[in-house]
């Protein structure tokens, strides 16, 4: 889902450091856009609507999904065992893109949806193009041997490093780090931005 307008506009926004959206620090203007700092006009109450559906934007727009999309995946996470907030974060942290950027091969989600479009990342050895694909748990992620690991943008973001530390459910091949495996499956303490998934289960139960 491309992103109208500047992303930083977006975190300063929410709220809230989206690593998957932009590598870039809101936190060097802690107040909403349109205010002019802590000496501006004071933001207006915030009505339980707007914070509702304030959880279910940051969830959106760090994962670049459509609404279509999320509410998909809210009714999947619906009929899974467990809890529903859980369960939305786990299926959106599977989705192909964001193994892709969790594991360090680009700099942001849509950096890694690019990647799996253009068909340069392998699910155990094939071709998947598809950013919505769910990873399962065995399933090894790559780029392959070639000119794409020496893409510029590529080859930085692997030799930066992941930009939030790999979590629990995947691991880099120690002996290449153009490949990774899905080695469990996603944790609440996976998520590496501060949401209230509660609340999308409210914002979707009105």
């Amino acid at each position: 889902m491309p992103i109208r307008g500047p992303r930083l506009r977006v975190i300063r926004r929410l709220g809230v450091q989206l690593p998957g959206l932009t590598r870039k620090d809101g936190e060097r203007r802690p107040y909403p856009p349109g205010q002019h700092g802590p000496t501006g006009s004071k933001r207006r109450k915030t009505s339980m609507f707007r914070r509702l559906l304030e959880e279910k934007q940051k969830v959106r727009f760090n994962y670049g999904v459509t609404e279509t999309q999320l509410r998909r995946y809210f009714a999947e996470a619906q009929r899974l065992p467990g809890k529903t907030g859980d369960n939305l974060l786990a299926l959106l942290e599977r989705r192909l893109d964001n193994v892709v950027f969790r594991l360090g091969f680009a700099p942001t989600i849509p950096a890694a949806r690019q990647l799996v479009s253009h068909g340069h990342i392998r699910v155990n050895g094939k071709k998947v193009d598809r950013a919505s694909f769910l990873a399962e748990v065995g399933e090894t992620v790559s780029l392959p041997e070639g000119k794409i690991r020496e893409r510029v943008g590529v080859l930085e973001s692997v030799t930066r490093g992941p930009q939030v530390r790999i979590p629990g459910y995947l691991a880099l091949d120690p002996d290449d780090k153009f490949t990774g495996r899905v080695i469990g499956s996603p944790a609440r303490a996976d998520i590496p931005f501060i949401v209230n998934e509660a609340a999308i289960v409210e914002f979707y139960a009105r």
